[in-house]
């Protein structure tokens, strides 16, 4: 799998229609024709919310939305993008001066951070220019990775001008690590599954060395995807970077009481792996170690003897640098218990009882309480459309990605679909005027397509 690089095919344009429409918006746009394009999918997280960040695996499978981009690479050094829907205004800039504002997050800094991953990457100062239109079908800000998988498709354009090649593998690792160019201090999982997954299956999703799994899931159940309608940008927002300070906190003083050297330490996987021991014995610790109540900085500084000038500086991002209260013992207990029900989910796949509907349902219902009780991502509208979907035949349902608004996932028996469907749109979807009921299709991932 390292080895295998992004797959490139030749197409007839004129047999797809939306990259017919493209080409003819490209077209009218900068004058030219696209010499090829690009396309990330978006990704759906079924369980392992906010645990790769941590060092933990997860269990996502591709969507068929995705991000496409028309491109034409261009003699001068200059970088203009366009966007096919009108709400984000065109944008131009040097090639060879890249900035990325991270105090805005405005759509064009996700291609910028993909480009400027490769550029980094090979060490380069000069970079051709292109122009490129791109074509989301993603709902944005919707919890399944729209922003992702621009970086990605951004991060494969310049690969491409550029003539270089690279695995997949080492795609994924470069664009996780430059989507933080935005200031998000994210995991790798959305970058992995947009590059690494394959038609027909979900994929459990290991860090350090990145590697994935296929997880064939039961035949006899569907995965819905229902949108809240609520929007959560998380690089607009510090929540997200909150509970990843609160995460790398709580490994520290983790860290510390059981005399490891935590100075280095910045995930809980960390202290799991130097103890040795298991994901339900690090619970325990968990309990041992932290306490229920809300620390402040002066307490953390106490307890590993540095001062506020230090944890600032040298631990906290910096936006974070004004939090004046971490649940530690709370973050922790999610982190661990959510690592323990993905592994779970992927034996129940492999054995494949008769319940096992039934079970993987129970392992999401509980990862959605978790997520809402232990690490307050949630918020009222999901919390209510996870309700109504339970109540409506799905045997399990939980919120997906960052959480704070954006989708639901739901397994529903096969049988049940058309009136799952029905109902859930009737009781949260009418009041609201709204038709958002997505179903996704396992996808077969990420590539470029040359015009034959």
């Amino acid at each position: 799998m390292a080895a295998e690089s992004p797959a490139m095919r030749r197409v007839q344009v004129a047999e797809h229609p939306r990259l017919l429409k493209l080409k003819e918006m490209f077209n009218s746009k900068f004058g030219s024709i696209p010499k090829f394009y690009v396309r990330a999918p978006g990704r759906v997280n079924i369980i392992g919310e906010h645990i790769d960040y941590c060092g933990y695996s997860v269990l996502p499978m591709a969507i068929e939305q995705d991000v496409l981009i028309a491109v034409e690479p261009v003699k001068t050094y200059t970088l203009q993008l366009a966007n096919t829907n009108p709400l984000y205004p065109d944008f131009s800039t040097s090639a060879n001066n890249i900035q990325i504002d991270k105090t805005k997050a405005l759509w064009h800094n996700y291609f910028l951070c993909g480009l400027k991953g490769i550029q980094e990457h090979f060490g380069l100062s000069n970079l051709t220019g292109m122009n490129c239109l791109v074509d989301g079908n993603i709902p944005p800000s919707s919890g399944l990775s729209s922003s992702s998988a621009l970086v990605c498709c951004a991060g494969l354009v310049t690969l491409t001008v550029l003539g270089r090649n690279l695995s997949k593998v080492e795609l994924a690792e470069i664009c996780a690590k430059s989507e933080r160019y935005i200031g998000t201090e994210g995991g790798g999982m959305d970058q992995s599954i947009s590059f690494l997954a394959e038609e027909g299956t979900a994929k459990l999703i290991e860090f350090s060395p990145l590697r994935a799994t296929d997880v064939k899931l039961p035949s006899g159940a569907v995965f819905v995807i229902a949108n809240s309608c609520v929007e959560m940008n998380k690089a607009a927002t510090s929540h997200f970077n909150i509970r990843v300070m609160e995460c790398r906190l709580a490994a520290k003083l983790l860290a510390k009481y059981k005399n490891l050297q935590w100075d280095n330490v910045l995930r809980l996987e960390e202290v799991q792996a130097k103890l040795g021991i298991s994901l339900e014995e690090m619970l325990l610790v968990t309990e041992d170690a932290l306490h229920p109540e809300p620390y402040n900085p002066e307490e953390i500084c106490r307890c590993l003897g540095i001062s506020l000038e230090e944890l600032r500086t040298q631990i906290l991002s910096p936006n974070t640098q004004g939090v004046l209260i971490f649940k530690l013992y709370q973050r922790a207990k999610h982190v661990y218990s959510e690592a323990a029900r993905v592994l779970q989910f992927k034996k129940i796949c492999e054995e494949a009882p008769e319940n096992m509907v039934q079970l993987l349902g129970e392992l999401m219902n509980q990862s959605h309480m978790s997520c809402q009780d232990m690490y307050e991502c949630s918020c009222p509208e999901l919390d209510q459309l996870v309700d109504i979907c339970r109540k409506f035949g799905a045997q399990g349902s939980r919120l997906t990605g960052a959480g704070w608004g954006g989708c639901t996932v739901s397994i529903v028996p096969a049988d049940k679909l058309p009136s799952f469907l029905a109902n859930v749109h009737k009781a949260y979807y009418f009041t609201r005027g709204k038709q958002s009921l997505l179903l996704p299709n396992l996808e077969a991932g990420f590539g470029s397509f040359l015009e034959a």
